[in-house]
């Protein structure tokens, strides 16, 4: 079974995917500690080094784009961790997906729920 289905501007995370973004999504989970966060800040070539991070993946790091980084392999619920580093919350990440500010995004999330 390698059937995949295609949603039109979206990068699915599927096993691909998750192979793909091995080191990057590692990277992003050693966020949860503190210490890393900071290690990471202090040096963030040698920090991405560390984790065997490919030329994509640390492009899309340095441009804190998170649509590059979906599409290097990156998880969502991952790239959560690298945007925490930066006061960012998930509502950022959508944000910036869809191309809409923050408050236009929270009150789409909003509106849709009324529904």
């Amino acid at each position: 079974m390698t059937a995949t289905r295609e949603i039109p501007g979206t990068t699915l995370f599927d096993g691909r995917q998750a192979r793909k973004g091995y080191a990057l999504n590692k990277m992003c989970f050693s966020f949860n500690d503190a210490a890393n966060r900071e290690a990471f800040k202090a040096d963030e070539d040698g920090y991405c080094a560390r984790y065997g991070l490919n030329a994509e993946q640390r492009a899309a790091i340095k441009a804190r784009n998170v649509l590059q980084l979906l599409a290097a392999g990156g998880n969502v619920y991952y790239l959560a961790k690298f945007a925490g580093i930066f006061g960012l919350d998930v509502q950022d990440l959508g944000a910036q997906q869809t191309g809409m500010t923050k408050d236009q995004f929270k009150a789409k999330l909003l509106a849709a729920g009324r529904n």
